[in-house]
């Protein structure tokens, strides 16, 4: 691993790399419930717990009307789900209520943590994107949306790059559960992230945005996982382009032994502590100052994510086997979402926690010291990390409970382990050897009650 480090040092500093800070976003508001609703409308995953927010099938049919009932007959049938929530006479989301709503923008958290600066163009355009690794798409705010959308956001304007090429015919478009939507056309030009260069890659101008992806912060979202779930079609067929990290690999932009990037999240709690990306490189003092070897495991990509084994986790050192279990590690996501069983020993394990059926999901009391918190850990291949146990308060649930920054992943067969799990530790995504890697960043002490901010 050693020739491996010195050999992606000298690529850094011959190409002047730099770290890519991702920037606390000033206006993200944590929120539990909404955080949670984002997911179940990310990932369309049935709720196993009780609460408002549910998903309702509906069964379409493709064929002619029929003269007599106005309905298709003959065609292909196929069931759809669709989040929507119940409310109380005042259509506020109630687990009782005995009316359905439609969930909107509202219900969900739609702005992102971090923030990173991205160039685009020649000469370049500087815009903030949300870095996903559960997604493929390099989407971004465009002059071919309205004057009101684009209002609080920098726009990538192709018409004043030189090196901006129109892709004739290919068209992108990004759906979700709720029915809000994203899409545009497509274009090639220059991508600079942290001093690296890509050439031709394909960015998506967004000419269209629901309220959902219009009322964040950012300028767009630079997707980080396989191309294979990116969702441009040329004349209405799939045709996915790559991602910038493909592109690096297939340009050769980047040395065979450095076909990778990496992730280090920090809490707002770290005040002396600045999140980063890096492309190319793998941050070796990071690595030294875990005192442990990087823990590797293959992934397995054919659903598009970084998914990887996760068979054990612990509560204060008592092990819960998920023979077969997988998670996927996904900065696009803000909470951990696992088993039910594993949710219920974790909760079980801390005093006054319950389940709290109007917010749908675990709660424990603010009052509860650090001290008293279980030790709790997930698995990545074969090695278990401890979640530093300040992040298992996500955020305020009510005056006197915090939301738990773990949650049911529901009926999704694998777990989701986003920020709240990432902010732990160092990960390294080496796409040339398709395995995820990670060591352990667990940072001092700190104080629960920062974690409202």
């Amino acid at each position: 691993m050693e020739a491996i480090f010195q050999a992606q040092a000298k690529f850094r500093l011959d190409r002047g790399l730099t770290k890519v800070k991702a920037i606390r976003n000033q206006n993200y508001k944590r929120h539990g419930t909404k955080s949670y609703v984002y997911l179940l409308n990310r990932f369309g995953f049935e709720p196993t717990k009780p609460g408002p927010y549910y998903q309702q099938h509906r069964i379409r049919q493709r064929g002619l009307a029929h003269p007599d009932f106005h309905a298709p007959v003959g065609g292909r049938v196929h069931h759809t789900k669709h989040l929507h929530k119940k409310v109380n006479k005042h259509g506020a989301p109630d687990a009782t209520g005995t009316e359905t709503g439609e969930v909107g923008a509202e219900d969900q958290q739609n702005d992102s943590e971090y923030l990173c600066e991205v160039t685009i163009g020649t000469p370049g355009q500087t815009l903030l994107l949300d870095f996903d690794t559960g997604s493929s798409d390099l989407w971004v705010f465009s002059t071919e949306l309205s004057k009101t959308i684009q209002k609080g956001h920098s726009v990538f304007q192709p018409t004043s790059s030189s090196t901006f090429k129109k892709l004739p015919n290919q068209a992108w478009q990004i759906s979700y559960g709720d029915g809000s939507s994203a899409s545009g056309d497509c274009g090639s030009d220059n991508v600079t992230i942290g001093g690296l260069t890509i050439k031709n890659q394909t960015v998506e101008l967004a000419s269209k945005l629901a309220q959902q992806f219009a009322q964040g912060t950012g300028d767009g979202l630079l997707g980080l996982a396989w191309p294979a779930i990116n969702t441009v079609a040329t004349n209405g067929k799939s045709t996915p382009a790559n991602t910038p990290v493909a592109n690096m690999i297939t340009q050769d932009d980047i040395p065979s032994d450095a076909e990778l990037f990496t992730a280090a999240f920090y809490s707002e709690r770290d005040a002396n502590a600045q999140s980063f990306y890096t492309f190319g490189y793998i941050d070796t003092d990071l690595v030294s100052s875990s005192g442990q070897d990087i823990a590797w495991t293959d992934i397995d990509n054919s659903q598009g994510f970084w998914m990887f084994p996760s068979t054990s986790t612990s509560v204060n050192g008592k092990a819960i086997s998920q023979s077969g279990n997988s998670a996927i590690a996904d900065t696009g996501t803000t909470l951990a979402l696992v088993s039910d069983e594993v949710c219920e020993a974790l909760y079980n394990a801390i005093p006054g926690a319950t389940y709290d059926d109007q917010q749908q999901g675990y709660v424990f009391p603010q009052s509860t010291d650090v001290s008293s918190l279980p030790e709790f850990k997930v698995s990545v291949g074969d090695t278990q990390f401890v979640i530093q146990p300040e992040d298992l308060a996500f955020a305020p649930a009510d005056d006197n409970n915090w939301y738990g920054g773990i949650q049911s992943r529901g009926t999704n067969p694998f777990d989701i382990l986003g920020d709240v799990f990432l902010k732990s530790i160092y990960a390294i995504f080496d796409q040339g050897n398709q395995r995820f890697g990670a060591v352990p960043k667990i940072q001092a002490s700190q104080n629960l009650s920062s974690s409202a901010q």
